[in-house]
């Protein structure tokens, strides 16, 4: 699986105009399944997310997790993450996983990290959304599992 995990201070989701999630300070995390993932992937990034070390400590250092800091985390399902650039202008998105399982894996990954102690609300799975959000730092971390 792919993420692109944001240090916010807040973000939203709105789908039809209306707000579907939201976070506090916490985590975006865009996440995508390739072709070929399952579930231990999935276990895999909701683990490791959750226990991102990306908020400061009293020092100041990149030191505490979401769960340390007590946050949230918005879900959003992305499947241009797994976009190949390598030739020409138009990406292809052959090596995500197929709609019916990179569903499937988004709300399994939602519900992983969820178990892991971190408050989760999504996006909607192929809708048209908006996402607003207030990168704090910024962070920007690339993940593949």
């Amino acid at each position: 699986m792919r993420a692109l995990i944001q240090r916010v201070s807040h973000a939203s989701v709105t789908v039809d105009g209306a707000v579907v999630g939201q976070t506090g300070p916490g985590l975006l995390v865009l996440v995508c399944a390739m072709a070929g993932d399952g579930e231990a992937q999935a276990d895999q990034l909701a683990a490791k997310i959750a226990k991102l070390r990306i908020f400061k400590d009293a020092a100041g250092k990149m030191n505490r997790s979401v769960l340390d800091i007590g946050g949230g985390a918005l879900v959003v399902s992305q499947f241009t993450l797994a976009a190949d650039t390598r030739s020409g202008n138009r990406p292809g998105f052959s090596s995500a996983a197929p709609p019916a399982e990179g569903e499937r894996l988004y709300e399994y990954f939602a519900a992983q990290l969820a178990a892991q102690g971190v408050p989760v609300e999504t996006g909607r799975f192929g809708a048209d959304m908006k996402v607003e959000l207030l990168n704090d730092g910024p962070v920007t971390i690339w993940m593949d599992i």
